[in-house]
């Protein structure tokens, strides 16, 4: 009996794992190593290179559709249009437990750590830390999304809606 007799049929069903993104990167790996060192089965290594290409490409494809499809876009938009309108409720808070707004947004994560001060506008373009911009005048704060271009003072920056019945109980200074 000679080597190839005795062993075993290569595992090319394991391929179905690597359809998993990300998962399947790792299983492909293994299933190319295995294909290459172990089995010495193209089939085998082409399967597992065919899985690490897939999770290549299902991640290639969602970085591209977060940064250039209008509907990803549009989310992003949605999304950092309500956090605007709760921060306002977390800025007011603010000033009801220390007497005063905040002179920057920073400090409101001192009382809760989940307060939305990042800016999720820009979607997967933003380099580092973005902020919604807001500032402290006086007894009152503007505060608004720079929006998708991240360029403060254009048509798409984005601004809180809230109802206010009563403007001299709230600090926000309303934007049209």
């Amino acid at each position: 009996m000679d080597a190839t007799t005795t062993r075993s049929k290569p595992p090319y069903l394991l391929g179905l794992i690597c359809l998993i993104p990300l998962v399947g990167a790792f299983a492909g790996l293994g299933l190319l190593l295995y294909g290459l060192l172990v089995y010495k089965d193209k089939w085998l290594s082409i399967i597992g290179a065919a899985g690490i290409l897939w999770t290549v490409l299902i991640y290639s494809s969602l970085f591209y559709a977060g940064t250039h499809v209008s509907v990803f876009k549009k989310g992003f938009e949605n999304i950092s249009q309500m956090q605007l309108n709760g921060l306002v409720k977390h800025i007011e808070f603010y000033k009801l437990s220390h007497g005063q707004y905040p002179d920057r947004l920073q400090q409101l994560k001192e009382d809760d750590p989940l307060a939305p001060i990042n800016d999720p506008s820009k979607g997967m373009n933003t380099k580092g830390i973005s902020y919604f911009n807001y500032e402290k005048m006086g007894d009152k704060y503007l505060l608004f999304s720079s929006g998708q271009d991240g360029i403060p003072n254009t048509r798409d920056d984005l601004f809180p809606k809230v109802t206010i019945t009563d403007s001299t109980k709230i600090g926000l200074i309303k934007q049209h």
